[in-house]
C-alpha cells in the first residue's frame, strides 16, 4: 500500500511511518520540513494551509492518507478537495467532548452531537477551547466527505519521546523527594499509550472498517492522577510520594502538573474495539525509557526550589 502521512516527524507520527516501513508499505511524509524525517521515505514540503498542499499532492494517488495536522475546518476542506485517495484517516480529539455543554463522565461517541460552549471567560482556557473547536470543525467537514474517512479521537498521549515531557516534569520532582502539588489528584486519568495509537492506525490502514465512522481510543484502565503517578514512581523504583491535592501559588498547572488540567479528556473507547497496552506495562516502559536517557530538567523544573519551599 501506498500511504501519506501528513505531519509524521515526530512522536506518533515518527512512530508509525517507521511501523509502516517495517511492514512493507511505501510511505510519503507531506510537513514542513521544519525537523528531519525517516530515512527511506518519499518527503514533501508543504504548508498545508497554502496552494504548495494542492501542488505537491497533485496527480498522486494513494491508498491511506493519515492526517495528523488538521486543526481547523479549512485545513479538513482542502484535504478533502485535493486528496485522491481511499481512506482518509484524520486523528482528532477528545476535546471535541470537553467543549460540549453538558456532559459529565465518559463520552462515547454519541455524545458528539449537540451544543458547544462559549469562549471560556478565563484566557487560560480559551487556547485549549479553540483547539476543541477547531478539531470539532475538521470533523465535520471529514464526516461528510465524498470518500471513506475515519475520524480517530485520542485523549492525552503518554509515552517515549513525549515532545511535552508529561511523564518527565512528575518524575524529576519524585526522584528530588520532596511533595509534588498535584490538584485535582483525584480525578480520572483515562490516557492513551503511543505505541497501541500507532498500532491502531496500522489496523485501520491494512484493514479500512466498512463504512465512514468515528473512534474513541484510549486505555481501558481508569486510574485517578494520584495513583498514575504511584505507578510512575513504583516503575523508578522510588517510595510513593507525597502529593499535595493543591494548585500551587504564581504557576500555570500543567508547568508541575500536566495531569491536572481541567481539559483531559476523559473517553469511552468501546466502540472501537482495539486492544491497548495495560497501563502498567506502558507506564514502566515510559519510565524505564526517561531514566535511560535522562537530561535535562523538563519546562517548569526550573521553579521547583519554590515548590519545596511552601508550606505543606
Amino acid at each position: 500500500m501506498h500511504v501519506l502521512i501528513i505531519g509524521g516527524n515526530r512522536f506518533i507520527g515518527r512512530s508509525l511511518v517507521l511501523q509502516l516501513l517495517f511492514r512493507r508499505h511505501r510511505v510519503t511524509v507531506l510537513n514542513r520540513g521544519t525537523l528531519p524525517t525517516v530515512a527511506g521515505v518519499e518527503h514533501l514540503r508543504a504548508d498545508r494551509s497554502t496552494e504548495d498542499f494542492d501542488r505537491a499532492v497533485a496527480a498522486r494517488a494513494f491508498d491511506a492518507v493519515v492526517d495528523f495536522a488538521a486543526f481547523t475546518g479549512d485545513d479538513a476542506r482542502r484535504a478533502i478537495r485535493t486528496l485522491d485517495t481511499r481512506h482518509y484517516v484524520v486523528i482528532s480529539s477528545g476535546q471535541v467532548y470537553l467543549v460540549r455543554e453538558g456532559l459529565t463522565g465518559a463520552a462515547r461517541e454519541t455524545d458528539y452531537a449537540g451544543p458547544v460552549m462559549a469562549a471560556p471567560p478565563r484566557e487560560e482556557d480559551r487556547e485549549d477551547w479553540a483547539y476543541g473547536i477547531g478539531k470539532r470543525n475538521a470533523e465535520d467537514v471529514v464526516a461528510a466527505a465524498p470518500f471513506l474517512t475515519t475520524r480517530l479521537r485520542i485523549p492525552m498521549v503518554c509515552g517515549e519521546g513525549d515532545p511535552k515531557q508529561r511523564y518527565d516534569k512528575y518524575l524529576w520532582r519524585i526522584l528530588d523527594g520532596g511533595p509534588l502539588f498535584v490538584p485535582n489528584a483525584g480525578a480520572i486519568a483515562r490516557h492513551v499509550y503511543r505505541g497501541s495509537v500507532v498500532d491502531a492506525l496500522v489496523r485501520l490502514v491494512e484493514q479500512p472498517p466498512a463504512q465512514s465512522e468515528a473512534y474513541n481510543f484510549a486505555q481501558t484502565e481508569e486510574p485517578t492522577v494520584r495513583e498514575v503517578i504511584e505507578l510512575i514512581a513504583s516503575a523508578a523504583r522510588a517510595p510513593r510520594p507525597e502529593i499535595i491535592d493543591e494548585v500551587m501559588p504564581g504557576l500555570p498547572e500543567r508547568a508541575y502538573s500536566p495531569f491536572s488540567s481541567r481539559w483531559m479528556s476523559r473517553i469511552d473507547p468501546a466502540k472501537l474495539g482495539a486492544p491497548h497496552e495495560p497501563l502498567e506495562r506502558y507506564i514502566h516502559s515510559t519510565v524505564q525509557h526517561l531514566l535511560a536517557t535522562w537530561s535535562v530538567p523538563p519546562p517548569g523544573y526550573a521553579d521547583r526550589a519554590l515548590e519545596r519551599r511552601l508550606p505543606v
